[in-house]
């Protein structure tokens, strides 16, 4: 058996699916099965309570400006605090905050509480994508990755369209008590999970005020900003725009998108652990770049199921590529800074993406965010083109 064939049957024997990655998937599904439940119909309660597009937008935005605030707090508390904590304290508030939008009566108050659930959001999903990681043999860490998404994915397959069907059949008040529900449930199935030991740095900073961000995880982080600043105009205005258009079958755009996100994530993960970004960077963004284009065209429901799956094919190639890229480069102690790094980049595209949109929205129409979206996918490639000339030329 030649070196390169015993390297392959010692990767495919260190096992990924474990009792706690187990545990950890089935709980992040939970927690996505809430927030995607929330996302297509916070939009249309900002309305119900009189809100225009500016105010959705910001109502968007201001939340994922609140969990990028605190994703850099996060990141150190998983190397001091623990993993445990860190995870549970995240759910805690997440549940808190979205059970008390049934409640709410105001969009002053819903703003404030969007605030408070961004943290939670900053806190639980920054821990959540570490403990993977720890639990996911380093050798098999984009094939992992990629399974641990699907738990995300798959709760988007269903959380927007059952959102959209229940807030036509029951109130808001009851929508929101079962997205708190949810958050419960991966609350109670989090405290079973075996979490790793924090590893104590011999090397502690003496400003880690100051410490905001992983270095290493830079680079892919800033490429993911310029995609999802496109997830921006879909999660907050899709469905306005495919109403205003007249055009059916937004839940199942939702759904198309899911499943093709799935697909995508059974195989993306394990050719980026043989091959590299490289190979899945550009072919996954050209995807993207193309939904958007059928999204400003938009003529009937067919192109909207194309164009979603489009978007769920080129985001779910891309994503975990990106995420294994930010985090295998990071030392030990700092693989949780690595996945504070890359959501607050994350955030910081949907977060900006939502409260420009909403000017835009207001301003030249629903058509034009997605003319914006694209040309923001276009710059993504062309600065992952110049890291590649760069790091070619070092080489």
């Amino acid at each position: 058996m030649t070196d390169q064939a015993s390297t392959q049957v010692d990767i495919k024997k260190e096992k990924i699916w474990t009792k706690d990655f187990a545990l950890i998937v089935m709980a992040n599904f939970f927690i996505f099965l809430g927030f995607q439940m929330t996302l297509p119909t916070l939009p249309l309660f900002v309305q119900h309570l009189g809100g225009s597009d500016e105010l959705i937008g910001l109502i968007v935005g201001v939340f994922t400006f609140s969990a990028l605030i605190f994703r850099p707090y996060a990141g150190h508390s998983l190397e001091s605090k623990g993993r445990q904590f860190v995870y549970m304290f995240g759910l805690a508030i997440f549940v808190l905050s979205v059970g008390s939008f049934a409640f709410i009566a105001s969009i002053g108050i819903l703003l404030a509480m969007r605030v408070v659930q961004g943290i939670g959001w900053g806190f639980s999903t920054t821990a959540t994508g570490t403990i993977a990681t720890d639990l996911i043999p380093p050798k098999r860490r984009g094939e992992g990755m990629g399974y641990f998404g699907l738990s995300g994915n798959i709760a988007l397959a269903f959380g927007p369209a059952l959102g959209l069907f229940l807030v036509e059949k029951i109130t808001f008040m009851q929508l929101f008590l079962i997205c708190a529900a949810m958050g419960l449930i991966a609350l109670l199935l989090s405290s079973f999970i075996k979490y790793k030991k924090v590893e104590k740095s011999e090397h502690k900073s003496v400003a880690m005020k100051f410490d905001i961000f992983e270095k290493t995880a830079i680079e892919p982080s800033i490429l993911l900003f310029f995609i999802t600043v496109t997830f921006g105009g879909i999660a907050s205005f899709l469905p306005l725009y495919t109403a205003e258009e007249g055009v059916e079958g937004i839940e199942i755009y939702f759904l198309v998108y899911a499943a093709f996100l799935m697909l995508s994530r059974t195989f993306a993960g394990q050719i980026y652990d043989k091959k590299g970004h490289i190979v899945v960077f550009l072919p996954g963004t050209f995807m993207i770049l193309i939904a958007m284009i059928l999204l400003v065209w938009l003529p009937n429901s067919l192109v909207l199921f194309i164009a979603a799956g489009l978007y769920g094919m080129g985001f779910g190639t891309v994503q975990p590529a990106l995420q294994a890229w930010a985090v295998d480069k990071a030392s030990a102690n700092r693989k949780g800074m690595a996945n504070a790094t890359f959501f607050s980049f994350f955030d910081l595209g949907v977060g900006i993406g939502a409260m420009s949109f909403g000017v835009i929205a207001h301003s030249f129409g629903y058509s034009v965010i997605y003319i914006t979206s694209g040309v923001s996918v276009l710059l993504s490639m062309l600065i992952y083109l110049g890291l590649l000339m760069k790091s070619r030329k070092v080489a």
